[in-house]
């Protein structure tokens, strides 16, 4: 249920504003969104487990706060981050 290393890195790079930037708004919510989605198939196979289904929903929070944050404060770039993931906003 978690993202593997090499993934996680090039979600990062992706994102990121410069070298070292691994905490900005658009890694994090690249992140969490690698994250839920692959909760989310955990979940389809596993439909009783929920425990894992209270952490999809804590994360989807986060997600949704994180976001939040971004289109307040950077209107251009929270367009073009729920572009890049596919996100519906």
């Amino acid at each position: 249920m978690s993202i593997v290393a090499e993934d996680k890195a090039g979600i990062i790079t992706k994102f990121q504003h410069h070298g070292t930037d691994t905490g900005s708004t658009e890694v994090q919510v690249a992140l969490l969104t690698a994250r839920i989605n692959d909760l989310n198939k955990h979940l389809l196979v596993h439909k009783k487990d929920h425990h894992s289904r209270r952490g999809l929903l804590l994360m989807v929070g986060q997600r949704r706060k994180l976001l939040g944050y971004l289109q307040r404060s950077n209107y251009p770039k929270y367009q073009e981050v729920i572009q890049a993931l596919g996100l519906r906003k």
